[in-house]
């Protein structure tokens, strides 16, 4: 069968998010060789993002920024939503499926969804034809290290629950399959797959084929299945003629969940993980395939956000954008490799639950002062957090930030105002804000009108454009 070429018709997206990968865990190595070699070929065959970053550095805000193009707080979804929660994403928002869908594009997700567990909330309440996988993270079950008496974790077939508890050592098989199905059936019209994959949010399983081939323990042998479960993907495309016709994105939702250890990824060179703002917290890795309309091997250092997808997704398709503000800028130069392509944004902010706590320009990283989260002691080994064996039950009920370190075993340290310049500090290391006051006062500015928008609990500034949630009814 032939096809138009990718630019005189609609291309398909394939959009795959892990979950809790650190941006150091692709391309790791282990005895000289790297856990993942087919999204290193994906990065030869297109082109890598080193600065690309999620709004907040936690699972149902970052997905509600990627699905919104907005920053979580303007959604009103920060945090992660349980299984008790009763919110979930607002109908009013036009999320990304719901623009394909009106495209003339069909539309599935396969894997974590986590913008609400009521039905109303479901995926395909949301713009997807189908739906496979989990409302909520897989710590929310049997497995948690911490909180006993969780429920059964539900697992979902289209808009019933299918299982309870299932193998989640099958969870990257089972929706890798699903979505080469999809591919299959959909190769002759546009389609947006969206792979938001489960792992490697502890707790980590491996398939029984994957167990112990990597030599470099439970956590890189999940990567190392990830991997050839995005090697299938692409496969599936090439094998169907359609890599001409297909953008195909891989990234993280957010950093690694440092203090589970051995379970855990890495950031490195970046200071910190999940959870936080810094660099560790909020870049993510990225790789954008598109054959012979993204040029193979190329890479951009511009600062890019998730938020900016579904404007990019918006202009390359000529599909309706939102009628309610986003925060995302069409960056489809950047993605193209257009000669002199930069970032859209002079700023990119970085919120914490309701605190805005960091801004990025240009090489400049500042940061209001804050407290955060950094690891209480030894990482944990086996799936349990640092300091698990010194976890009291009146301390894990606390609520807010101390109740998330104390859940998993983080502690809380204080962060003055601080500035870094990300070009020779990528850790975030050294505070320059005394000797640039004229760079900690041009980013304080920049500040302020998001902060007058989107609120800030730092400042106890109350936004003015901020929308709610859903509730169910």
């Amino acid at each position: 069968m032939s096809y138009e070429p990718a630019e005189a018709r609609h291309p398909n997206v394939i959009l795959i998010v892990a979950d809790d990968l650190g941006i150091a865990d692709v391309g790791m190595k282990v005895n000289g060789k790297s856990v993942t070699p087919r999204l290193d070929r994906m990065a030869e065959e297109g082109r890598r993002f080193t600065s690309f970053y999620v709004s907040q550095a936690v699972c149902t805000a970052s997905r509600a920024s990627l699905m919104s193009g907005c920053y979580a707080n303007r959604v009103g979804l920060q945090g992660a939503l349980n299984h008790t929660s009763p919110n979930g994403i607002h109908p009013g928002e036009h999320l990304m499926p719901e623009m394909f869908k009106e495209a003339g594009y069909a539309a599935a997700a396969y894997g974590k969804w986590h913008l609400g567990t009521v039905m109303e909330f479901h995926a395909m309440r949301n713009g997807f034809d189908e739906f496979l996988g989990i409302p909520y993270s897989n710590d929310n079950s049997k497995y948690h290290p911490t909180i006993p008496d969780m429920p059964p974790l539900p697992f979902y077939d289209g808009l019933q629950v299918v299982e309870t508890d299932p193998d989640q050592a099958l969870f990257t098989q089972r929706t890798t399959d699903r979505a080469m199905d999809f591919i299959s059936r959909h190769k002759d019209k546009p389609f947006f797959l969206y792979l938001p994959h489960v792992m490697p949010h502890v707790p980590v399983f491996a398939s029984k084929e994957f167990e112990g081939v990597t030599g470099g323990g439970l956590y890189a042998d999940v990567i190392r299945e990830l991997d050839d479960g995005v090697g299938k993907v692409l496969d599936k495309v090439d094998e169907l003629g359609l890599a001409a016709d297909t953008l195909v994105i891989f990234t993280s939702d957010n950093g690694p969940f440092l203090s589970y250890g051995d379970r855990a990824g890495s950031a490195k060179p970046f200071r910190e993980g999940k959870l936080t703002t810094f660099e560790g917290g909020v870049r993510v890795p990225c790789i954008m395939r598109w054959q012979g309309v993204i040029p193979a091997g190329t890479q951009t250092d511009e600062p890019v956000m998730t938020i900016d997808l579904l404007p990019s997704f918006v202009e390359m398709v000529k599909g309706r954008a939102p009628t309610l503000k986003i925060d995302g800028r069409n960056v489809l130069p950047l993605i193209k490799g257009g000669s002199g392509a930069k970032s859209a944004h002079e700023a990119l902010f970085f919120y914490a639950g309701t605190e805005l706590q960091s801004v990025r320009s240009g090489k400049w990283k500042l940061h209001f002062a804050h407290r955060y989260l950094t690891v209480n002691g030894p990482p944990g080994t086996g799936g349990k957090p640092a300091n698990h064996a010194n976890m009291k039950p009146e301390s894990i009920e606390k609520s807010g930030l101390d109740g998330i370190a104390s859940r998993h075993g983080y502690k809380v340290e204080q962060l003055p105002l601080s500035l870094f310049d990300l070009d020779a500090d990528p850790a975030e290391s050294i505070n320059l804000a005394d000797k640039h006051p004229e760079v900690v006062k041009r980013l304080s500015e920049l500040a302020v009108p998001v902060r007058g928008e989107l609120g800030d609990s730092i400042t106890g500034v109350t936004g003015t454009d901020i929308r709610p949630a859903g509730v169910a009814k």
